[in-house]
């Protein structure tokens, strides 16, 4: 394939698909990944000519493994990786079940390390490729009600970071982007008592919107980026400052 490749995960919808889209508009072949079953004119009217999707569940190690070897077999070498899937389960501590936490971490964080480990070998053969987790800047400051989310954000910068080292002398860049309150799905799900809260601490006074995070993806994998490793890049209306 001529174009380069890159993977995002859980592209289906929200941030994820934004950000595959933007990355096809900026000349890249994009593999998606999703979880949830769809029937199969949902799947197909989310594709194009340079996007298309695959059922993934990046919690199992085997099946990353596994998929990194079919992509590589039938479209060639990933460039760009970017580890977006994620979920919430918020409760307060006390009331919070160890399923709730388990599950958080292992999708959040799990698969975070079994996505990039299983695509290492490609990205550093490269010469020139990038990788971008999708972290929160709840990982940076924290919430009340979401001590899971928090632990299994904060766990992907401090990964990245650690791996931005290892990369480094291959020219593998390794960053976050660290949403602040994005109108998704996911977020919408919050209670109003959270949003209301958030809110009142963003500095622009208002909510981002999906095309914020493609933006700076895009902008992270990009030869503009070409000596940025290593960062976490709050794109959160200053609501950490």
């Amino acid at each position: 394939m001529s174009k380069r490749i890159a993977i995002v995960t859980g592209a289906s919808k929200g941030i994820g698909h934004a950000i595959a889209l933007k990355l096809v508009e900026a000349g890249y072949f994009v593999i998606g990944t999703y979880v949830r079953d769809y029937d199969l004119d949902t799947i197909k009217n989310l594709e194009s000519d340079d996007f298309i999707l695959m059922q993934i569940d990046s919690t199992d190690y085997e099946l990353s493994n596994t998929f990194a070897k079919e992509v590589k077999k039938e479209y060639g070498s990933v460039s760009v990786l970017v580890n977006n899937a994620g979920i919430v389960k918020d409760n307060i501590l006390m009331a919070m079940k160890e399923a709730e936490f388990d599950a958080v971490i292992d999708i959040n964080l799990k698969g975070v390390f079994n996505m990039t480990k299983a695509f290492t070998r490609q990205l550093l053969r490269d010469g020139n490729a990038s990788i971008v987790n999708i972290t929160s800047v709840i990982g940076v400051i924290g919430n009340a009600g979401q001590s899971n989310y928090a632990a299994s954000k904060a766990g992907v910068i401090g990964f990245s970071k650690s791996i931005a080292k290892e990369m480094a002398s291959r020219n593998v860049r390794v960053n976050c982007v660290a949403p602040g309150f994005i109108q998704t799905e996911m977020t919408d799900s919050l209670e109003a008592s959270i949003k209301t809260d958030i809110l009142s601490k963003v500095a622009l006074q208002k909510f981002g919107d999906v095309e914020d995070i493609a933006n700076a993806v895009a902008f992270l994998v990009s030869d503009n980026a070409k000596y940025i490793t290593g960062q976490t890049l709050n794109v959160c209306g200053g609501l950490v400052i």
